[in-house]
């Protein structure tokens, strides 16, 4: 099916049409929202556009318009009695929080509901073509939303992405009730709402985390240090996000072959001429400095994003072990195993160990559903793990995951 013929959006670009908006809010119990930002031509990303849909009429909130405070949005959307309704909040709920202390509460992740009903491509445009037979153009999803005055074509894609959001939820809301699953979206947008914003701050020892880090020789680690370092300086200088300056694959070919010429350096896969000229001797004054520090012999430690940094070699083994049990069960239920039992629940199991059911309901963040459909299991693996640490059947220190 084509997409509708509708009127234009209503833009708000100035304090007297964020107050209508808001007196319509008021009245709203169901809000669809969305928001675009500009990652990928900008250092630090920003909201540069806020997409709301109350019953037919489509609303583009532009926060970077003179007099538009997304601020005055708050108490609605911190009002549990109005449901707002997402797909894939996380980034948009991180986002707004970060930039202007916004939270929420009622929240309906459309992305959530749809892999909880068992979708394997809960993407928006899946989502609403397979509820819809609607098709969507995506084509302007990478565009610069930064950039006024916004295209005819962003506006239409901007438009269309809370369009459906309402009737959406409607319908995925009756099949989770009619399949007993309803609490599987509930508990995961508590916890989304639940998130914490940390500030974004440069870790210079962060370089560890490209792909190949741990394997270079210590004088090649030093000198990726002081390339990663740079590119940090750079892309702010710049305001250009990090892949746009020097992207990993360059970074680590860099600290490997270490080049000391100009000729050198453009002889490496990703370092272009144009490169050069624009901050070749930059480079490699920092391949200097890194070949003139001291190696680092050991790489830093940094948390790991499974949240598993604390958990000993023990309770890792038992983490995995609950890993295959949640992955079984997501197998078997058609749900994504992250809604089923979160990462950090399975570290809050392996770290306490509980032996009975009423250790396992005392865990922090098991809801009573998790407890009754999977309680039994969880159990049992730990009480295996408990007969296999014992009689000293866990597998030997070198095999265990770090």
């Amino acid at each position: 099916m084509t997409l509708p013929d509708l009127p234009p959006p209503i833009l708000i670009e100035d304090e007297e049409g964020l107050g209508r908006l808001v007196t319509e809010l008021e009245d709203a119990t169901e809000i669809a929202v969305d928001t675009e930002a500009d990652s990928f031509f900008v250092h630090r990303e920003k909201v540069c556009l806020v997409q709301v849909t109350l019953g037919d009429t489509d609303y583009l909130v532009d926060p970077l318009a003179s007099g538009v405070d997304l601020r005055r949005l708050g108490p609605v959307f911190a009002d549990p009695d109005r449901i707002k309704i997402f797909h894939d909040s996380e980034y948009d709920v991180l986002i707004l929080l970060r930039e202007y202390g916004l939270s929420f509460k009622g929240l309906f992740d459309t992305r959530v509901a749809a892999a909880t009903l068992g979708s394997s491509s809960p993407g928006l445009a899946s989502v609403l073509e397979a509820e819809f037979d609607v098709e969507l153009d995506k084509t302007q999803q990478r565009s610069n939303w930064g950039h006024r005055p916004l295209s005819p074509e962003q506006v239409a894609y901007a438009r269309f992405d809370t369009r459906f959001l309402i009737p959406l939820m409607h319908r995925q809301r009756e099949a989770l009730q009619s399949m007993g699953r309803l609490m599987i979206l509930e508990s995961e947008c508590h916890r989304l709402e639940s998130m914490s914003a940390a500030p974004i701050v440069f870790n210079p020892d962060e370089w560890v985390r490209i792909k190949g880090a741990r394997g270079l020789k210590p004088h090649e680690r030093s000198v990726l240090r002081e390339l990663y370092i740079l590119r940090e300086k750079l892309a702010a200088q710049a305001n250009s996000p990090l892949f746009r300056v020097m992207n990993n694959a360059a970074l680590m070919a860099l600290a490997q072959r270490i080049p000391t010429t100009s000729k050198q350096l453009t002889s490496i896969q990703g370092f272009s001429p144009r490169m050069e000229r624009r901050m070749g001797k930059q480079v490699l004054e920092a391949i200097e400095r890194g070949r003139s520090a001291e190696p680092i012999r050991h790489a830093p430690s940094m948390p790991k994003k499974d949240g598993t940094e604390n958990l000993s070699e023990e309770e890792l083994e038992l983490y995995d072990r609950l890993r295959r049990l949640r992955k079984k069960e997501s197998d078997r239920l058609g749900v994504e195993s992250s809604y089923l039992l979160h990462r950090h629940l399975l570290c809050r199991l392996a770290e306490q160990r509980p032996a009975n059911p009423d250790a396992l309901t005392a865990i922090e963040g098991l809801w009573d559903w998790q407890a009754e459909m999977f309680g039994s299991r969880i159990l049992d693996v730990i009480a295996e793990f408990e007969r296999d640490l014992l009689s000293g059947n866990l597998p030997t220190r070198k095999t265990w995951r770090r």
